[in-house]
């Protein structure tokens, strides 16, 4: 899916996952994002990316874990590629 005509945005893989997921993107010119997860809640759990970044690819691997390292519970989780105030949100679940 396209964002912001800047890239594309992949879905995680293993998916699901257990202990870790990669997603990946790609950017076709310099932008700034923020690659956040999110829980079932809406609540932040973690933010992957947030800086402008060259064009390229990237994978950002999430191993499970909050903003202060704790590893979160079992269930569904959102990763959200914010661009130039786009998002674009995918679904990934974790099992243990």
């Amino acid at each position: 899916k396209d964002i912001s005509s800047a890239g594309n945005f992949s879905q995680n893989y293993p998916n699901p996952f257990n202990p870790s997921t990669t997603i990946s993107y790609q950017l076709k010119k310099e932008t700034e994002i923020e690659l956040s997860v999110y829980n079932i809640k809406g609540q932040k759990v973690k933010t992957l990316v947030s800086e402008v970044q060259p064009a390229g690819d990237y994978r950002i691997v999430w191993e499970g874990c909050n903003q202060e390292g704790k590893t979160v519970s079992s269930g569904i989780y959102f990763y959200r590629l914010s661009s130039k105030g786009e998002n674009i949100i995918r679904k990934m679940m974790l099992i243990k």
